[in-house]
């Protein structure tokens, strides 16, 4: 029988990237857990980054009930990474914020002993100043996404990083955030592989199956698949009666069309088509592409009445590979709406798919 220690160790052996999947409650924080501990040095110092759910436990609200609320904050646990605290500037995590488009600012509040790093991390709505408004209290979403973008500009710190330099392992960035913000992080985690690649081990362990697919898409078949999709393991981390597996993943669908089909007509239905909508169409394309036994979307398109199929393939893909996600509004311009209209409408006169409401 294996444990998640026995997975560990497997993960160690092999040098290849991995991508993960998993339900909920299978054991991913607990298996990264167990890699931070089988790969630390003798001295018992870590070799690498890890986030996952306890590098969120090292921030707690403090409410401040007693007072009415007035100076509701976030603290910040001592841990081994608040000695690097004071070489993190603001402005670098506004930066990882941004293409999240936040409604809030914030201000560090530093422990007087530098060596301590930040006490506490007080919150304001977006324009407003600390003193013209009292502090307020975040979202849950909002809250990991802050969470996230701290940890990733930590990241770039060198001391930390020099220090901690031989694996990424990323567990579960993604919880309950809408379809653009699934994106970005999509595309941030994408930045990282491509930042380290090569230098750093890297695992990516994820519960959602939009995350997992986008990802293995652009590491299979993106601009850079050739250099990703060979050195990398696509797995599906799985418990049985108590017993612990990893097994390769071989389905490149994985069934995530069915949840493309329903976005993108709900999207339709409402009237609310935006940017990253033309990132989950091409997606579908290449699906077809693939289960049709071409790896050309233009194959797609000229087999449903495209006599200009290589020309609205190349639009489609200029549009896409476009950070579409980074824009500061997402609307299409009515060109690029009349195009996935009419991409979609000859998609389903061909295919005569068949839709429903979540």
């Amino acid at each position: 029988m294996k444990t998640l220690e026995d997975i560990a160790s497997e993960l160690i052996e092999d040098t290849r990237m991995q991508l993960l999947y998993a339900f909920n409650s299978v054991g991913k924080t607990r298996l990264s857990i167990a890699y931070k501990n089988a790969t630390k040095d003798e001295d018992g110092a870590h070799t690498g980054i890890y986030y996952n759910a306890y590098s969120e436990d090292l921030f707690v609200w403090d409410n401040d009930i007693e007072n009415d609320e007035e100076n509701i904050r976030l603290n910040v646990l001592p841990s081994r990474l608040s000695r690097f605290h004071a070489d993190l500037s603001e402005n670098e995590i506004h930066t990882k914020l941004k293409p999240y488009r936040p409604s809030f600012d914030f201000r560090y509040n530093m422990h007087q002993d530098v060596e301590r790093g930040i006490e506490s991390i007080s919150f304001f709505p977006m324009g407003k100043q600390p003193g013209d408004v009292p502090p307020i209290k975040l979202s849950r979403g909002e809250e990991r996404i802050f969470i996230w973008c701290f940890f990733l500009a930590m990241m770039e710190v060198e001391d930390w990083a020099d220090m901690q330099h031989r694996y990424i392992f990323i567990d579960d960035p993604v919880s309950s955030l809408d379809d653009h913000n699934m994106f970005v992080t999509a595309s941030m985690l994408y930045g990282l592989i491509e930042k380290h690649y090569g230098e750093r081990k890297i695992i990516i362990a994820t519960h959602h199956v939009g995350l997992f697919s986008i990802l293995s898409d652009w590491l299979k078949k993106g601009e850079k698949g050739s250099r990703y999709k060979l050195k990398t393991r696509f797995s599906i981390l799985s418990s049985k009666h108590g017993e612990v597996s990893l097994k390769n993943h071989k389905d490149d669908v994985f069934l995530y069309h069915l949840r493309i089909l329903q976005i993108l007509e709900q999207a339709r239905k409402q009237q609310d088509v935006r940017a990253y909508h033309f990132v989950l169409l091409r997606q579908l394309l290449e699906n077809i592409a693939s289960f049709l036994g071409s790896g050309r979307i233009g194959y797609v398109l000229k087999s449903i009445g495209f006599e200009d199929a290589d020309e609205v393939a190349r639009i489609v893909n200029v549009l896409v590979h476009k950070n579409v996600y980074y824009f500061e509004s997402d609307i299409l311009a009515p060109d690029n709406l009349a195009m996935f209209e009419n991409i979609w409408d000859k998609l389903n006169t061909k295919y005569a798919f068949v839709t429903h409401e979540d």
